[in-house]
């Protein structure tokens, strides 16, 4: 099966991406991830505000087949949430680069988008 692995993101090896954005880096999981959770049914999130460290847990995806920890693949403040995500768990698994993020994250130092993968490296990592 062919993934969607956008060439505009990074990736972590534990299936998170980020898409900087105008001085923001939206993060969510990857198509990948979403297929191999199965239907997600609750997504727990940080506040805005929260800062987040690069590797750290930032919270819990919940799905019919398992419960996972999120991890960030940037550090910094986090700016915005998907709020959508609280009623509608279900975008994660319909549209995980678009309606389905999670959250935005004022980069701390941009060089954190250097130490992830580019699509390439991850697509070798889930073939």
């Amino acid at each position: 099966m062919d993934f969607d692995v956008p060439d505009d993101c990074r990736y972590l090896e534990s299936h998170e991406w980020a898409r900087q954005e105008d001085g923001t880096v939206r993060v969510g999981i990857t198509d990948f991830a979403q297929d191999e959770l199965g239907d997600v049914v609750f997504v727990e999130l940080p506040a805005v505000g929260d800062a987040i460290e690069q590797n750290g847990e930032f919270g819990v995806i919940e799905s019919i087949k398992a419960v996972s920890d999120l991890y960030s693949p940037v550090s910094g403040e986090v700016v915005a949430i998907n709020e959508a995500l609280f009623d509608a768990p279900e975008l994660v698994n319909e549209a995980p680069f678009e309606d389905g993020w999670m959250l935005e994250v004022e980069l701390e130092d941009e060089s954190d988008l250097d130490a992830l993968l580019s699509p390439e490296e991850y697509e070798a990592q889930i073939a």
